[in-house]
């Protein structure tokens, strides 16, 4: 794992998007997943980033070697993941996530269900977590771009000052589209 070292703020800060999903892997279907975590960054965001993303199937070990290559080769500030945080048996992107983290970040899984909870009754089904890997935070999301807009909508106000903390660059996000908390400095 990477150690915390300072962050070269003059550097493009990297963002991974991670599609996790047998068939969009084989080509059976269009990502739709990937693409809406990617606009709805170019929409927050005022802060210009690089994206990296890739899709790959729903493999525990494969999914723990990318996280762990977009954290520790890429130096990703910010990895967010789509698809497989459902009961179902090839769904295993939460134990990747939990088995690559030093930090488990709950919060942000209750807060996204809670946030489901009010839309669909199975958001009772979802695992999405959320954890830190070096100066990493990685943020698991559903796979319907409708979901992923709602859940980020809700914890993404917490998620520059969260990167802030584990040294990370500084990322901006337009007020008039979403409002970052960051404590009044004193």
């Amino acid at each position: 794992m990477s150690e915390s070292t300072p962050v070269d703020q003059t550097l493009t800060p990297r963002i991974g998007i991670v599609t996790v999903s047998d068939r969009a892997s084989r080509g059976d279907y269009e990502d739709l997943g990937g693409p809406a975590i990617r606009d709805y960054l170019r929409e927050v965001l005022t802060t210009s980033f690089e994206p990296h993303a890739v899709i790959i199937p729903d493999e525990q070990s494969l999914i723990q070697t990318e996280l762990s290559r977009l954290s520790d080769d890429l130096g990703c500030c910010l990895i967010v993941t789509t698809g497989g945080t459902g009961p179902a048996l090839r769904d295993v992107t939460p134990e990747a996530t939990e088995a690559v983290c030093q930090k488990l970040m709950p919060g942000f899984g209750e807060l996204m269900r809670k946030v489901s909870l009010e839309k669909v009754p199975t958001a009772i089904l979802s695992r999405q977590t959320a954890g830190i890997r070096g100066q990493s935070l990685i943020i698991n999301l559903p796979g319907q771009p409708k979901a992923i807009r709602e859940c980020l909508d809700a914890v993404f106000p917490a998620v520059p000052y969260c990167i802030d903390l584990i040294g990370g660059p500084f990322l901006e996000t337009d007020p008039d589209r979403l409002q970052a908390f960051r404590p009044k400095k004193k």
